[in-house]
């Protein structure tokens, strides 16, 4: 069988696996299991195998293991903007150099008030992440504790927070040419338009793959998946959790 001749060595090398890391191969914010990193090193034999996720390496590795640039095929963090390639960097992009420093201040001085304004249970920490390629918005801020991540999700699913938060932000900069992507549980990625999960597609486009399988949990419109889910170059399988993404493996692979 023809494929990537980086990628002879398997089964299947014209096919390739790329998954979502939060409630797809781990629980939210949690480590990999050994049975999923047992799957995946099964799976590696098969196909080509890559993650891509919203977050920053460093935050993926405490997720994925220290020997995460090993372990998989391709590393696409922060929606492939920071991407590797058996453990090779290849070429990323700059949130702040696309935007500039004026309008992009602007937008945090905005998101600021906005969250002083809230009136919610509970506050913490970093309430804006700025990463390579976007930044990362938390209202209830990300050094909240499990329990509290917990149960701003129930409140936010009540309340619809991050929602309205993402409306005042459109409205409030229509010309901005950003997306909004809602994921996780206390959180929303902004970044440009089009810089999305099938961000990562940039970096395998001119290989020779004839198959490339998604797998994520929020596949929904408006969810982080979405748009790389429902890519009409990818065939895209909705998740619920780990167990859900090690089942349907075992169905196509096993």
């Amino acid at each position: 069988m023809t494929g990537p001749s980086d990628f002879s060595d398997r089964t299947h090398p014209d096919t390739i696996c790329l998954f979502d890391v939060d409630g797809t191969l781990t629980p939210a914010r949690l480590g990999i299991t050994p049975a999923m990193e047992q799957t995946l090193a099964e799976l590696r034999k098969k196909c080509v195998v890559g993650f891509v996720g919203g977050s920053d390496l460093s935050k993926q590795v405490e997720q994925l293991g220290p020997n995460v640039l090993q372990n998989f095929d391709y590393c696409f963090s922060e929606n492939g903007l920071t991407a590797y390639k058996k453990g090779v960097q290849l070429a990323s992009q700059s949130f702040i150099g696309h935007l500039g420093e004026d309008r992009y201040k602007k937008l945090v001085n905005f998101v600021l008030r906005y969250i002083a304004d809230l009136d919610i249970p509970v506050k913490r920490g970093t309430f804006i992440e700025f990463r390579n390629g976007m930044i990362n918005i938390s209202p209830i801020g990300r050094n909240c504790s499990h329990p509290e991540r917990n149960e701003f999700e129930r409140f936010d699913l009540e309340h619809k927070l991050r929602e309205k938060f993402v409306l005042a932000l459109q409205n409030e900069f229509p010309d901005y040419g950003l997306t909004y992507s809602i994921g996780g549980q206390i959180s929303f990625d902004v970044f440009p338009t089009g810089w999305d999960k099938t961000y990562c597609l940039r970096h395998i486009e001119h290989e020779k793959f004839k198959t490339i399988h998604f797998f994520g949990d929020k596949t929904f419109k408006g969810g982080n998946d979405y748009e790389i889910y429902s890519d009409p170059r990818v065939i895209g399988h909705s998740v619920t959790s780990p167990v859900d993404t090690e089942r349907i493996l075992r169905e196509l692979f096993f």
